[in-house]
């Protein structure tokens, strides 16, 4: 289970270096959904929880998100609107950014423009589940390996990220029935590759991705240096 372990770590060692004249630091936790999919966005998410308000029976609903049923992360994701003690902004990167940039540096820019929908009380230091700091974030950051099961902050940005993502590829899914969208929201699973060799790609499938690349008759190799394309072979098993 999460806890404030990491968020107290750092305010305890950022005490009177960085720590603003009231005294108590603003920390978030970023987290993102949506790397491995073959179709929709990747969704980043910030958190900031106000731990000296926050109720033990919120903290209770608040885990990494893939270790909730969807009907307890909505759950939690309702709770965590109606206490008023957290703070949380949600970014995206288009299939279209995708496919340009590639996924890692698409991750990267939804992560900046959840942080940017804190910009009039942005955080301290932000709390990253993995072990990458984005170019560019704009604050401090540490991260955590792991960290959307260890840090309650980065927990709820899971939660958030999880179920703005499901619920737009839900919406999705009534546009393009087939592919079972409302199921695997956008992820491999047998019955979206039938639907993929069966209808072919939409305009929501990622292009950059083999499986869809295959299904278009296009070569799957030569366009990524070896980095990039360990990095979404990573992520893409997530």
């Amino acid at each position: 289970m999460p806890s404030f372990r990491y968020e107290l770590r750092v305010q305890a060692q950022h005490r009177g270096q960085h720590a603003p004249p009231e005294g108590t630091l603003c920390i978030a936790g970023i987290d993102e959904v949506g790397r491995g999919p073959l179709a929709g966005p990747v969704v980043a998410a910030v958190a900031v929880i106000d731990r000296s308000v926050a109720k033990r029976k919120l903290l209770r609903l608040i885990d990494d998100s893939k270790k909730l049923v969807r009907e307890d992360r909505e759950t939690a994701y309702d709770a965590m609107i109606a206490s008023g003690c957290i703070r949380f902004a949600v970014g995206e990167a288009s299939v279209e950014e995708i496919d340009t940039i590639n996924i890692l540096q698409a991750t990267f820019l939804a992560m900046r423009r959840a942080l940017a929908g804190l910009a009039e009380s942005p955080p301290d230091i932000v709390l990253i589940d993995g072990n990458r700091v984005p170019p560019e974030l704009g604050c401090r950051a540490e991260t955590i390996v792991g960290g959307d099961a260890r840090s309650y902050s980065i927990a709820a940005a899971s939660i958030f990220a999880k179920v703005t993502r499901d619920r737009y590829m839900c919406r999705l899914a009534e546009k393009f029935p087939g592919y079972g969208w409302e199921t695997n929201v956008g992820y491999k699973s047998p019955a979206h590759f039938r639907a993929l060799k069966a209808l072919g790609p939409t305009p929501h499938h990622r292009r950059s991705f083999a499986p869809v690349r295959a299904c278009l008759g296009e070569p799957l190799v030569g366009e990524l240096g070896p980095a990039e394309a360990l990095a979404i072979a990573e992520e893409m098993n997530d």
